[in-house]
């Protein structure tokens, strides 16, 4: 294995880490709590405000293009009205509060210098993030950093999330997927369409992204990937990893293998949240 290959399996073990702790805005009631008590109520209104108040009073176009895989009349719909229900400002403390509140109660028992001590390994890497060219995971760099340990724990493993986010994105865009392209041969890999008709895409959007890929050779006339399509997605995962590895590159191996050590207790807690088939697509924690 080449010193890429590792820099980037050591990427994505760390991605199933520190993903469930950001999942906890999108799956906890508390959360959920927290955007109704600003007044955005209804899931889509808080994960819209919420995710993209980092950017400001943003348009619907920025964030079309950042989010990737949201049809764009659902994107209008939320924004920029949200806007007039609540500031960017009173999203990005409620989305913090509903955050900090569930790791609260998912992380009761463990000691505050364990927090602690995985708070400062997360913001070394986040610290460390390459943001060029990244427009989500800049916008959470930016961010105030927090005072209290959960709070820190959460906003890092948000700026590292965005950040390998905007990676992928850009991995798809180069692969020459489109985002209905991108989640059509998800539900064809293994997840639910059931999880993806809240995006947006009309039925007749899925049909011709279904034909697309299977001109493309990566799906079969029966709809089943083929080999073909395995090697090219794997290809744009690769790519991902490599471009989220220099976080941990920076940290270097001892700090990478010990925040992994303290972010397991956390990391296992909050992935029994995440439902199964979600569009985030994690894979149980190794172990």
């Amino acid at each position: 294995m080449t010193a890429l290959d590792e820099a980037g399996r050591t990427a994505r073990l760390m991605w199933v880490h520190f993903e469930p702790v950001h999942a906890v805005t999108y799956f906890h009631p508390r959360a959920r709590a927290a955007y109704e008590a600003v007044g955005l109520r209804g899931y889509w209104r808080g994960y819209f405000a919420g995710r993209s108040a980092p950017l400001g009073a943003t348009e619907a176009g920025p964030v079309i293009a950042a989010f990737f895989s949201f049809a764009p009349p659902m994107v209008t719909r939320a924004l920029p009205a949200v806007w007039r229900l609540a500031t960017p400002q009173e999203a990005l403390r409620a989305r913090l509060t509903g955050a900090v509140q569930a790791l609260a109660e998912l992380t009761y028992e463990l000691p505050e210098t364990h927090l602690a001590e995985a708070a400062d390994l997360l913001e070394q890497a986040a610290s460390a993030a390459q943001t060029a060219g990244r427009v989500l995971g800049a916008a959470n760099a930016a961010l105030p950093i927090g005072e209290y340990p959960l709070a820190r724990i959460w906003q890092a493993s948000t700026t590292l999330r965005e950040h390998r986010g905007d990676g992928h994105v850009a991995a798809l865009v180069a692969a020459g997927l489109d985002p209905v392209e991108t989640l059509a041969y998800k539900v064809a890999v293994d997840m639910s369409p059931v999880n993806l008709l809240g995006r947006g895409w009309s039925e007749e959007q899925w049909h011709a992204a279904r034909e697309r890929l299977t001109q493309r050779g990566w799906l079969s006339g029966d709809g089943t990937v083929t080999d073909v399509g395995l090697a090219g997605f794997e290809a744009v995962e690769e790519a991902t990893d490599r471009a989220a590895a220099h976080p941990w590159q920076a940290l270097g191996q001892d700090g990478t293998d010990r925040l992994r050590e303290l972010l397991e207790p956390i990391a296992r807690s909050c992935h029994t949240l995440i439902p199964a088939g979600s569009p985030i697509g994690l894979p149980a924690l190794p172990g």
